[in-house]
């Protein structure tokens, strides 16, 4: 059963990867809705590779508790072991591919909120921002 879990987590992992590897190439194209789209197979995934760990943790809790003299690399055999080496590393690859995407992220961010200040410059008021009153490019009528 924990070899079943492990390979699920596994496929999880790459397909989080390959969505996040997505959403990379997506926004140097400055394409939005790919993925606004992806966000919630995203999460389906993710929730998904929680559930698998949770499983994967309850499996080797188990393994441990009915031998309670033994350590884990006896408990499992090379083949989960091999797994869970390989778990490791994609995790490894996921994180570093999320930090790219989250410079990516700020980057733009940074772009919009710069360009927004300079269509509409706003100001301090103690902890909130508001419009200047002088803001020559934009002016609002009611």
């Amino acid at each position: 059963m924990l070899s079943h879990h492990l390979q699920g987590a596994l496929a999880d992992l790459r397909d989080l990867i390959q969505i996040t590897e997505s959403d990379i190439a997506d926004i140097k194209e400055a394409k939005n809705d790919p993925q606004f789209d992806r966000l919630s197979l995203k999460e389906e995934k993710l929730k998904s590779f929680e559930h698998k760990k949770a499983m994967i943790d309850h499996e080797i809790s188990s393994l441990m508790t009915k031998n309670p003299d033994m350590d884990l690399p006896e408990l499992i055999s090379k083949e989960q072991h091999l797994q869970l080496d390989e778990l490791k590393a994609e995790l490894n690859k996921l994180r570093d591919v999320n930090k790219h995407y989250a410079r990516l992220v700020l980057v733009v961010s940074n772009l919009y909120n710069t360009f927004l200040e300079r269509i509409v410059p706003t100001e301090m008021q103690g902890y909130n921002k508001v419009a200047s009153k002088n803001s020559t490019i934009l002016e609002v009528r009611a």
